[in-house]
C-alpha cells in the first residue's frame, strides 16, 4: 500500500531561525510546520478564515512531538510535507516530514494533535464532516 498523499511547501532557513552556530534552532521548526499546515488547509478550500468565521471552530494544539534526525543550517532550502495521521471524533493528528530539497534523508519528523473546539466556549466538539471530507486525500490509511 502506498503512503498518504502529502502536501509540501518549500521554505528557506532564515537568519531568525538559527543560533550562533548557524544551525536551526529547534523552536523554529514550529514556524515551518505552521506554514505547511496553513497552506494544506488553504489548498483543500478551507483557509483558517473559513474555519474560524464560517464553521465557528478553533483547532488548538494539545500535543506536539518532534524528532531531529539531521542538522539544518542557514540558507538550506527545506521541503516540509504534511499529511493527516488520523481524524478522531473530536481531534486530529497532522504528521510532518522535513527534508532538504532534493534529498530523501529526513531532517526532522513531527506530529501535532489538534482538538476541535467551539470558538466562543472552547467546548470540545466533533470534527466537522466538511473538514473530514476535504482532508481525506491526505489521510494516512491504516493497514489491516
Amino acid at each position: 500500500m502506498s503512503g498518504p498523499r502529502r502536501f509540501t511547501i518549500e521554505e528557506r532557513v532564515r537568519w531568525g531561525d538559527v543560533d550562533a552556530a548557524r544551525i536551526i534552532f529547534y523552536g523554529a521548526y514550529i514556524r515551518f510546520f505552521e506554514i505547511a499546515e496553513t497552506e494544506l488547509f488553504r489548498a483543500v478550500g478551507l483557509p483558517y478564515s473559513v474555519i474560524f468565521d464560517e464553521i465557528d471552530l478553533w483547532l488548538p494544539r494539545v500535543h506536539l512531538a518532534c524528532d531531529f534526525h539531521r542538522v539544518a543550517q542557514l540558507d538550506d532550502l527545506l521541503e516540509v510535507s504534511v499529511y493527516v495521521g488520523r481524524i478522531g471524533n473530536k481531534s486530529m493528528q497532522l504528521n510532518f516530514e522535513v527534508r532538504r530539497k532534493g534529498e530523501e534523508e529526513l531532517v526532522a519528523t513531527a506530529h501535532f494533535v489538534m482538538a476541535a473546539v467551539r470558538k466562543d466556549t472552547f467546548e470540545s466538539v466533533p470534527v466537522p464532516e466538511l473538514l473530514r471530507q476535504r482532508l481525506s486525500p491526505y489521510l494516512k490509511l491504516v493497514e489491516i
